[in-house]
């Protein structure tokens, strides 16, 4: 139903074929995304000037958040035919859903990035991202249990509920204490789990580009690309630990979002000027490690009294 949660490569057939040359196809994600990323840098930019060292980085946890909804969203309209056939077949409207949860992705990257409404509009797009798992992530793994990238999918799309539902615990004017409380415990376990799986299944498959292990390999320009797999695991588990048992949960999601934001400058973003047309193989793989950078990063920047939030 939505880009968030199957990426292009599992249809039979490359979306970006069926793209002749630049079109608005290609190029209406990335103006959206640009849109939503200088809106939220502009609302964002004297908190950023406030902070110091990496808490700089967390300030743009949010705004990379959006900007990763922006993309996702704008792709029901560019994608709309392929996406409404991922609805589930008892649901009626299957091109009305496409576009409307499209809508939504695209109001909440806003909301988010220009901060009016955010609390509201972040802990919607949670339980919008947990209804997916729910109508679709779910049923693909009951239909194909022995097949890895569902268990992948299905597992990494807690982490991004995970994301908007600490971006809603850091919403003072929107909940009570105790909501806040109750929206960073809960997505303190939705990211960790996702985060701990995601570490072992980049161990087991080290030739998957780094960053949420899917189906694409690590490029061959890579230095020794074989290595990151393991690397990146490895930091996944350990810090996925730190999570689970709520010890420096502050530290280590600062330290896992800064990673994750490296490897979307480095290696993704590298991919996607290359070939800025191949949607499935270059933006979506982008995207999808961008929003994972800002759930990890929209942890970090819960402040909760009543668990280990310190740096």
């Amino acid at each position: 139903m939505d880009m968030l949660s199957t990426p292009f490569a599992l249809y039979p057939a490359n979306v970006a074929a069926w793209i002749p040359g630049f079109s608005w196809g290609v190029w209406l994600p990335y103006l959206i995304g640009a849109l939503v990323l200088v809106i939220g840098l502009i609302t964002g930019r004297s908190e950023f000037l406030q902070k110091r060292g990496l808490d700089k980085i967390v300030v743009l946890g949010p705004v990379f958040f959006a900007v990763a909804l922006a993309v996702f969203g704008t792709e029901h309209f560019t994608f709309s035919t392929i996406l409404a056939g991922m609805v589930p077949a008892w649901l009626p409207g299957h091109m009305f859903w496409a576009l409307f949860v499209g809508a939504c992705l695209i109001a909440a990257a806003l909301s988010i990035a220009a901060r009016k409404y955010a609390w509201l509009a972040s802990a919607l797009t949670g339980v919008l991202i947990l209804l997916f798992v729910l109508l679709i992530h779910l049923p693909n793994v009951v239909g194909n249990p022995h097949t890895r990238i569902s268990w992948v999918v299905v597992l990494r799309e807690p982490a991004f509920a995970g994301g908007a539902f600490a971006l809603a615990a850091t919403q003072e004017g929107g909940w009570k204490p105790q909501t806040r409380h109750a929206f960073a415990t809960l997505a303190r376990f939705l990211i960790a789990i996702p985060i701990a799986f995601m570490g072992v299944q980049q161990c087991l498959h080290q030739e998957l580009s780094p960053g949420v292990p899917l189906i694409k390999s690590t490029p061959l320009w890579v230095p020794a690309h074989a290595l990151w797999g393991y690397v990146t695991g490895a930091i996944y588990v350990v810090i996925a630990m730190s999570l689970l048992l709520n010890k420096q949960v502050r530290r280590a999601a600062t330290w896992l979002g800064l990673i994750v934001l490296l490897l979307v400058l480095l290696l993704y973003l590298p991919i996607v000027l290359a070939n800025p047309a191949d949607i499935a193989n270059g933006l979506n793989y982008l995207a999808d490690t961008l929003l994972l950078c800002g759930a990890v990063l929209a942890l970090a920047g819960i402040r909760d009294q009543n668990s280990s939030y310190e740096m």
